[in-house]
């Protein structure tokens, strides 16, 4: 039975720096003096495209990771902005609030499958509007 051939150094350079690098694909191409018809042909290795798709989802990964960290101080930021004196700002703000996605809405399959078609969950115009005139008629602390 033959050995599997692994990436070459050259094929994981490319591959890190396309992630790594503030480079765009062509600058990483240049960097490593690859051809654009090598590049293609390593396009069509499956291995090539295993491991770039093992990177990309590992990056997806980070990011989401990145955005649930900071998603407290985000939401704390946009609650704050209820408060703004700036009418516009206040009532995008309650908007965004109203129509946030929950992702508990989408932890069973269920839920999930239902929401893939239709998007995120809307309210009611109506139950908007009395959320929002309620928003309105508040005291200001």
């Amino acid at each position: 039975m033959p050995k599997e051939k692994k990436l070459t150094r050259r094929q994981r350079a490319v591959i890190e720096d396309l992630f790594m690098a503030e480079m765009d694909e062509q600058d990483v191409l240049d960097k490593h003096k690859v051809s654009r018809a090598l590049y293609s042909r390593w396009l069509a290795d499956e291995r090539f495209i295993a491991y770039l798709e093992w990177k990309m989802a590992q990056a997806y990964r980070s990011g989401r990771l990145i955005l649930a960290r900071y998603a407290t101080v985000a939401a704390g930021k946009l609650v704050a902005l209820t408060d703004c004196e700036k009418e516009e700002t206040a009532r995008k703000a309650c908007l965004d609030i109203i129509t946030l996605d929950n992702p508990t809405l989408t932890a069973s399959p269920n839920a999930a499958s239902d929401q893939s078609d239709t998007g995120p969950a809307e309210l009611p115009p109506e139950t908007a509007r009395r959320i929002l005139a309620a928003l309105a008629q508040q005291e200001p602390k």
